[in-house]
């Protein structure tokens, strides 16, 4: 499997990321930060040096993961007002450097969680959160419809305090716009842990068939009722046993998509650097070629 790092995980100076990268041979650099620039903020001679680097290493560009959509919040949130128009521009400078590129993906996100969305027997009068759900979608259907002019695959990410935190949001958010040609799932099975979507095999039946785009990997253990949420190193939070199904379901399934280790483990110091290289081996030995059962 294709397997890569969202690169500011390991360092925000994009020349020393890649470098780290060409040590433990990851070939797939995911863009998020670079320097103290957000993907969709460089100018074009920044976009053209940090592209050059990433060449120069023989890297490919998986994804460019800005966090689009983000923090809109559903009450109030209209397509075409102030900040959507903001993040739709943004979005089209994300899709530029993506072509330039030669990267298929443009991550988005989506707006502010609310927690009920649904209910039955009394609680979709008293509990849910009305119009939130149907609110999201005029607001991600004009970037759908961007993505196909432009010829990019939109990939949303299952996210902690979005409106799509999980397999099955993010599966009914691409249903319900009639989106499958242009919108796919960025799977993040940790960020599912606050919402205690089960990954394996759970969430993962959601968005088998054609809906998975991209794939972040990291492993936490979560607190909900005392509302934290702790990093931890590969195989001691919970999702300890479930990476190795995980794993051979995506090459059973032959998911031809890249799999980013997302590096936000520190062993406590705050060196970003030093937890990737505690974790990178055992995510390599999981789902780099190393961890092939056949």
């Amino acid at each position: 499997m294709k397997t890569g790092v969202i690169t500011d995980g390991i360092s925000r100076d994009l020349g020393r990321a890649l470098r780290v990268m060409d040590e433990f041979g990851l070939e797939w650099a995911e863009l998020q930060f670079i320097g103290d620039r957000e993907v969709g903020d460089l100018d074009a001679g920044e976009r053209k040096a940090a592209l050059k680097l990433v060449r120069d290493h023989r890297k490919k560009v998986a994804c460019i993961s800005r966090h689009l959509f983000a923090g809109q919040v559903m009450a109030t949130a209209r397509a075409g007002d102030a900040e959507h128009t903001r993040h739709m521009e943004a979005l089209r400078r994300c899709i530029g450097m993506a072509q330039e590129a030669d990267c298929r993906l443009v991550r988005i996100m989506t707006g502010k969680k609310e927690m009920i969305l649904w209910g039955r027997n009394g609680a979709e009068k008293w509990n849910v959160a009305q119009g939130a759900w149907d609110a999201q979608l005029p607001l991600i259907a004009p970037a759908v419809e961007l993505a196909r002019k432009e010829g990019v695959i939109l990939v949303v990410e299952t996210g902690n305090g979005t409106m799509v935190n999980s397999c099955h949001t993010a599966r009914r958010l691409i249903d319900e716009l009639d989106a499958r040609d242009a919108l796919q799932v960025l799977w993040d099975p940790a960020n599912n842990c606050w919402c205690h979507e089960q990954a394996w095999p759970d969430g993962y039946d959601e968005i088998r068939g054609g809906y998975l785009g991209h794939v972040h990997i990291k492993d936490v253990y979560v607190d909900t009722p005392r509302a934290t949420l702790e990093v931890r190193p590969m195989g001691e939070g919970q999702l300890a046993d479930q990476f190795a199904p995980i794993a051979e379901g995506l090459r059973a399934d032959r998911y031809d998509g890249v799999i980013s280790y997302e590096s936000v483990y520190h062993p406590g110091n705050g060196d970003f650097e030093a937890g990737f290289r505690q974790n990178i081996g055992r995510f390599l030995e999981l789902f780099g070629d190393d961890g092939r059962s056949d």
